[in-house]
């Protein structure tokens, strides 16, 4: 401020804000995927965000840190996060990134509270708040921030490769000089994202096959992608677009029908399960003692333990003449085009709570409201008590 005369005039100094965003590098054994590629960088800054990247971040991915050319690198995670705003990862951080974010600064990742009991306290004591990205709602309008979805379509595409590759015969019909080769048959079991895109991929790989789902509305959906839907008569469609538990009776009745099925695949890809929860068992010892020789098991639920009685999550194992292959964090696996979904699913969200520059997010927003496990905005959630943060 100066004065002319009698006369005051104030000089206005325009303050540009900016969000601060942090991307972790990921340390979990097995986790090849990152949070953010360049490509996505360049239109969170276009938001009001300045990004800095821990060095590393995109290495087994190939993306060097050359490569985030509008972001900075860091070495150390606690030096990264202890001014961030937001900070951003895929599998939940360490506890010690954790204590050396600031107080109530965001969290954005996938972290199934259920298991890291321990982390959600920690969150909650520092009052973060945390977006569990495992948490986006099942709805039409948060489709594009749905990671689950984004990334179970990538895994129901592998484990098609992996019961081709598993398997020591063909998936076409084929001619040759000497004869022809028939088609193997392929029964996915689950059709959610990852039994579609698994039924897709072997079908285009000249598969012949099935699809079975204890949601009968599903039908349809196998039907338009080439596949013979296995109806059992049971329905177990349930809550949030996830089937329900069956009955000791409906499992009996679903048993029947499928054994014959099984029992005739070359290959089968089971997918059902259900965030947090152990995933159902859908074939029982008997029905693979009963399978033909050669035949293979594509289980992707190994992560919930498997939907294979016989499973061993993490390996592949031999049962008689059956092979039983279940990979843990399929999508990490193709991890250059996960991340890259993954890191899209993140923008969308960010453009719910990044305003002007400032991070203002509405609470009224049902997608917020429910991906919340931490934080004020968590306090809305239907049936949840208020947390301490």
């Amino acid at each position: 401020m100066r004065r002319r005369g009698s006369s005051f005039h104030l000089k206005v100094v325009e303050i540009s804000m900016t969000v601060k965003i942090a991307v972790l590098k990921e340390t979990r054994p097995g986790e090849l995927r990152v949070a953010m590629v360049p490509s996505v960088i360049d239109r969170l800054m276009r938001l009001g965000a300045q990004v800095a990247i821990q060095s590393g971040a995109g290495d087994a991915v190939k993306l060097p840190d050359a490569a985030f050319k509008n972001a900075t690198c860091v070495v150390d995670a606690a030096q990264l996060v202890r001014d961030a705003d937001i900070v951003l990862a895929v599998q939940p951080p360490a506890a010690e990134t954790v204590r050396a974010m600031k107080t109530g600064a965001l969290l954005i990742s996938f972290i199934y509270a259920n298991k890291e009991p321990a982390l959600v306290d920690l969150l909650r004591q520092k009052k973060i708040t945390c977006f569990a990205m495992e948490r986006v709602p099942r709805i039409s309008r948060a489709q594009t921030m749905d990671a689950l979805s984004s990334q179970a379509t990538l895994a129901g595409y592998y484990a098609a490769l992996l019961g081709a590759t598993h398997l020591a015969r063909i998936f076409p019909r084929m001619t040759t000089a000497v004869g022809s080769l028939r088609p193997a048959t392929v029964l996915v079991m689950g059709l959610g994202v990852a039994g579609l895109q698994a039924l897709a991929t072997a079908r285009r790989l000249g598969a012949i096959v099935e699809g079975y789902d204890v949601r009968p509305e599903t039908k349809g959906e196998a039907a338009s992608l080439g596949a013979r839907f296995v109806d059992t008569g049971v329905n177990a469609t349930g809550e949030g677009g996830y089937a329900r538990e069956l009955t000791p009776e409906e499992k009996s009745k679903v048993a029947k029908v499928l054994t014959a099925h099984i029992q005739q695949a070359d290959v089968i890809i089971t997918t059902a399960s259900v965030p947090g929860r152990p995933a159902p068992k859908l074939i029982g010892k008997a029905q693979v003692d009963g399978m033909k020789a050669g035949a293979v098991i594509v289980d992707l639920a190994a992560d919930g333990g498997g939907n294979c009685e016989y499973t061993k999550p993490g390996e592949t194992i031999q049962i008689g003449q059956v092979t039983i292959v279940a990979p843990l964090n399929v999508p990490s696996l193709l991890g250059e085009h996960a991340s890259e979904l993954y890191a899209k699913n993140l923008l969308n969200l960010l453009e719910l709570l990044i305003h002007d520059g400032k991070i203002a997010p509405d609470w009224n927003d049902e997608v917020l409201a429910k991906t919340a496990l931490t934080g004020a905005g968590s306090a809305k959630r239907v049936g949840v008590a208020k947390p301490a943060a």
